[in-house]
């Protein structure tokens, strides 16, 4: 796009030009002119002149304005989601919260009442992590190792509190900076006392509806943090990890062979069970069908060797058939499809199966642990001091029955161990197998393994058992591999499954008399799949597939976390070690956290926690609990130690926000990056859904991530922050740049698409600056000043004032539309094209003859300006939520004159879009514009064959065979070619050029209209243009 510009003289004057024969100046008439003036730059200088808008809106008080003008309109209502109050914003946040600020000022321009409440999240461990990084770095920590358990933690507490306060105030000065419209005065934190009180209650809703409950199960376990972790807590990394095939010896030959319907060896050839396969010698190739005479092993696979301690268990799908393969001098049993697979990638050089059977006749057989030996006191035969023993061991070391076996990898026998896996332990459950976890919170090993493995770290030990493994004559085969596997999202180190007790949230049971609405009928997922499939929408679409996906393979939601940093769960330790928590319990240490904060958990008795609770009349309280919470006996209490997850805090703000502040429930948009179908919108719906029975939002909008040249996501760890980007190309152009982007998909970063916005950027602030200078000598007739506005209904339809204000109207109404649909790149390019092509390339182009060469006040002029008055007006407001600054900036130079800047009360963004101007353009401008169009390709040819290369110099006929042409203004049409005359012929069949240099043409506008004369002070002029200086 290029500005239309000045005119400026023709390089070689017209012979019949008697100024230029007489050899004066070149334009005697500049001076008469109407040259365009204004105080809207050219250069923005955004970095300089940003912070000067920001000002001048704080000073006015701008999010309150809105709001304030906005009161009792119709609401729309939008939540923010939290961001982590650590380090510096990146690229993701400006995607995110410009993407939000859009939402925000698109919406308020529609004339709704849109607050917006910025949120930060406080609590959680990588805070914590920093503050006891920095503890130990200064020493500090020996201090507190001296303190009681509460003041050590609450020591940790006061300086993560400092820690995430630093970053809030660091990131609402640069999210202020993004130019976004928020209410930064009072954001909610949820490290706030109100805010941590509604999280509470959201917990007492789910304990009222039977959907909280304390367990001993695997939960991912961040060794690195000593914490359980929730799904979202987790991301995929490639990891190098070994693999082993190990053999299990059967306890119980023959019974194995049973299995298999071998038949026994006659008695005479037979020996006894004890010795099978315990003298090599005997050990010869058996033959298919007929019993060998050694010990058979089951060959299990598992990618976890440091797993193997914990074994309890091998499973079988029942469905499946086994095969007994001799291999290499060693008879084992593994699932017949897998055996070639197996066998191949060993390298095996003898193999041959010997009988196959269903794995349903395998279950209930016995093996042997290659290396624990219960009676030596190991594994679940250990008992601690001070503990008791397992009281059952009989199903110890079984085969048992599990649909999850399949035959994609390993060997259709799988490795159980119900203290490291979900699977397992639910196994584990069904047959009555205790639960076992050897390892500790570190990561090490407890005294109950072997001695050679006690106070080794499980990653240490993965080698050493295979080791010994292969020293014992049980490894079957082993190699490394890469694979995906599960790390902490914070300190990026690989988690493990670990049983320990934890509280959690039910996705599976349904909620109990006391729960909301149909949620008496299902359970937490059963209603999240319900929700998302018809009463929430989503953007894009996809989304809900992806959504839905990971409700459907979701585990129950573990909420305990074992940190100093965040909100206590408010349990209590009975003296029996029994832990105790009800909706009641929970909502009377609510009113105490309400009151004076988290901290209260650490700094008061349980009796003072618990003062507003009545256990007398908590029904939820088992009867025989009530006397040992008594108010005489609450002494007797401990707290508990774990807080809750930060998720369950941040996934709780539609109550402890929205609903506690009155802002609106359930909210009509959530807007976050794509990863928060698992994080933030999974974990709002299942406790909204607990407590309310209904979804927390009405809809889910996900953009993509910020991706390196090579696809790599940006983030705050990787260095990747916006103060360069503020300080190269100011605010306005990386919000013009966000607007461009498909953000439903990641989007890839580089300089060079900054620059490129920046080029787009400065072509539409040319073309408000160019209708901004041709209004210096124009007054806006409203709000009771009398001024130089033209009645826009007293405009004719086939003006070319009336086409332009019809294409802004079609404009408008589009660009709403796509602000709606959070079409942000159709709104941009529909702005963008609106500015390049209909005003700069068309309109603009046109128009500037008439606003430089006609009289001042001609009729015709100022009606064109009033057309670019409310053009701007239009513009500015449709502009003003992707660039608030310029938009901004450009209607307060609307509002301004030469000698009366507008009042900081002038503010564009108090505005509301206009849509409609009332103007009803002639039907018949579709055929105009197809006729300029075939007129200036014939333009384009007659250059090359008529040598005319000044467009004034030409002439064109059309051709109008329906007379429709000659109903529009032949000025108007000259002007939209911008050539000097046009005439319309029913006769003719196709654009005529008649070549005019011969014509006299005017000193002023350069134009051979037809009416160029000679006039009294010697100069050649038209008609108009000798009005316009007054001569005749």
């Amino acid at each position: 796009m290029s500005t239309p510009p000045t005119p400026t003289s023709p390089t070689t004057p017209s012979p019949s030009t008697p100024a230029a024969a007489k050899g004066e100046e070149k334009n005697r008439y500049k001076a008469t002119l109407n040259l365009p003036q204004t105080s809207f730059p050219m250069k923005a200088s955004l970095v300089q002149n940003e912070p000067a808008s920001l000002k001048r809106w704080d000073k006015l008080g701008l999010y309150k304005k809105v709001r304030e003008s906005r009161a009792g309109k119709n609401k729309f209502v939008f939540h923010d989601g939290p961001p982590y109050a650590n380090g510096s914003i990146h690229l993701g946040h400006l995607m995110n919260k410009v993407l939000k600020d859009f939402v925000v000022r698109s919406k308020t321009m529609q004339d709704l009442d849109c607050a917006y409440v910025p949120g930060w999240d406080c609590h959680g461990l990588p805070i914590e992590h920093k503050v006891m990084t920095e503890l130990v770095e200064t020493k500090k920590i020996d201090k507190l190792l001296t303190l009681t358990e509460d003041q050590r933690r609450m020591a940790v507490r006061r300086e993560c509190q400092k820690y995430a306060e630093k970053f809030h105030k660091l990131h609402t000065t640069q999210m202020t900076r993004l130019l976004t419209l928020a209410d930064y005065e009072n954001p909610y934190l949820t490290m706030k006392p109100e805010y941590e009180a509604g999280v509470l209650e959201v917990l007492a809703g789910l304990l009222d509806a039977g959907l909280v409950y304390r367990a001993l199960k695997p939960v991912h376990w961040s060794i690195a943090n000593e914490t359980a972790l929730a799904e979202a807590e987790l991301e995929y990394m490639d990891r190098e990890d070994l693999s082993v095939y190990v053999d299990f010896e059967a306890a119980d030959a023959d019974a194995v062979y049973d299995a298999f319907g071998l038949p026994k060896a006659s008695d005479e050839d037979s020996d006894d069970e004890d010795d099978t396969g315990d003298d090599e010698s005997k050990a010869t190739r058996p033959s298919p069908g007929a019993r060998p005479n050694q010990r058979p092993s089951f060959t299990i696979w598992t990618t976890t060797p440091w797993t193997l301690p914990a074994n309890l268990a091998i499973a079988v799908n029942p469905d499946f058939e086994y095969a007994l393969v001799f291999i290499d001098g060693n008879i084992t049993v593994m699932a017949k499809d897998l055996v070639e697979k197996v066998t191949q990638n060993a390298r095996s050089e003898e193999v041959t199966v010997l009988a196959t059977t269903p794995g349903s006749t395998l279950v209930g057989l016995k093996y042997r642990h290659p290396f624990v030996d219960l009676s030596r006191g190991e594994s679940v035969a250990h008992v601690p001091a001070g503990g008791s023993a397992h009281k059952s061991l009989d199903k110890v070391f079984t085969v048992m029955a599990a649909d999850y076996v399949t035959l994609d990898d390993g060997t259709g026998l799988v490795h159980t161990a119900p203290g490291h896996g979900q699977e397992d332990y639910q196994t584990g459950l069904r047959e009555g197998l205790p639960v076992y976890c050897p390892v500790m919170h570190d990561g090490k090993y407890d005294a109950s393994v072997p001695q050679w493995l006690r106070g080794l770290d499980i990653w240490t030990a993965n080698q050493k058992v295979a080791d010994h493994l292969k020293n014992s004559g049980h490894l079957f085969y082993s190699h490394k591999f890469m694979h995906s596997y599960p790390h902490d999202w914070r300190s990026k180190t690989p988690v493990i499954f670990r049983c320990t007790e934890q509280w959690f949230v039910s996705v599976e049971k349904k909620g109990a008399s006391t729960a909301p609405g149909f949620m008496k009928e299902r359970s937490l997922r059963d209603a999240a799949l319900l929700s998302t499939a018809q009463d929430v929408a989503f953007v894009p679409e996809w989304g809900r597939n992806r959504m839905r996906g990971m409700l459907e393979s979701r585990p129950d939601w573990c909420i305990s976390r074992q940190r100093a940093w965040g909100l206590p769960i408010p349990s209590f330790i009975l003296p029996s070690g029994q832990s105790v928590m009800t909706g009641a319990m929970v909502r009377a240490v609510s009113a105490v956290v309400r009151a004076k904060g988290s901290d209260a958990w650490f700094q008061l008795a349980p009796a003072e926690l618990l003062e507003q609770y009545d256990e007398t009349s908590d029904a939820e309280l088992p009867a025989s609990l009530r006397s040992s919470l008594a108010r005489g006996v609450r002494q007797n209490l401990k707290k508990g130690n774990d807080i809750l997850d930060v998720w369950f805090e941040s996934g709780s703000s539609w109550n402890a926000v929205m609903r506690q502040r009155g802002l609106g429930y359930p909210v009509d948009l959530y807007l976050e990056g794509s990863d928060q179908h698992r994080g933030w919108f999974q974990l709002s719906l299942l406790p909204a859904l607990g407590v309310t029975g209904v979804p927390p939002f009405k809809t889910l909008l996900t953009h993509g991530f910020m991706v390196d040249k090579d696809g790599r996501k940006l983030s705050k760890s990787s260095g990747d922050t916006v103060e360069d980007l503020f300080n190269d190309y100011g605010v306005d152009v990386l919000r013009w740049w966000v607007s461009s982007l498909a953000y439903e998909d990641d989007v890839k970063v580089d300089r060079e698409f900054f620059n490129a916005a920046g080029e787009s950027y400065r072509k539409v602030r040319n073309t408000l600056r160019f209708m901004l200078s041709n209004l210096a000598d124009f007054t806006a007739t409203c709000e009771g000043q009398a001024g130089h506005c033209v009645d826009l209904k007293s405009i004719a339809p086939t003006s070319i004032d009336a086409w332009v204000l019809g294409e802004f109207q079609t404009l408008a109404k589009e660009v709403v539309d796509a602000y709606n649909r959070y079409d942000f790149r159709t709104a941009h390019l529909k702005l963008y094209d609106f500015c390049n092509d209909t005003l700069s390339a068309v309109y603009l182009a046109a128009v500037k003859d008439r606003l430089y060469c006609d009289a001042k006040d001609s009729k015709r002029r100022r009606q064109t300006q009033t057309v670019l008055f409310d053009l701007t007006d239009g513009l500015c407001r449709l502009l003003a939520p992707i660039l608030c600054h310029t938009a901004d900036e450009a209607y307060r130079a609307l509002w301004s004159s030469p000698t009366k800047p507008a009042s900081d009360d002038v503010c564009v963004h108090l505005k509301p879009f206009i849509t409609d101007l009332g103007v009803k353009p002639d039907a018949d401008w579709s055929k105009v514009v197809a006729a300029r169009s075939s007129a200036m390709l014939a333009m384009e040819k007659a250059r090359a064959d008529l040598g005319v290369e000044n467009p004034l110099d030409m002439g064109v006929t059309l051709p109008d065979p329906d007379g429709t042409l000659a109903k529009f203004d032949p000025y108007d049409l000259a002007d939209l070619l911008g050539i000097s005359r046009v005439n319309a012929d029913k006769g003719a069949t196709a654009p005529k050029i008649t070549d005019l240099r011969n014509e006299p043409r005017c000193e002023r506008s350069w134009k051979r209209d037809g009416t160029v004369k000679q006039r009294s002070d010697g100069g050649l002029l038209s008609d108009r243009d000798a009005l316009a200086v007054g001569i005749a």
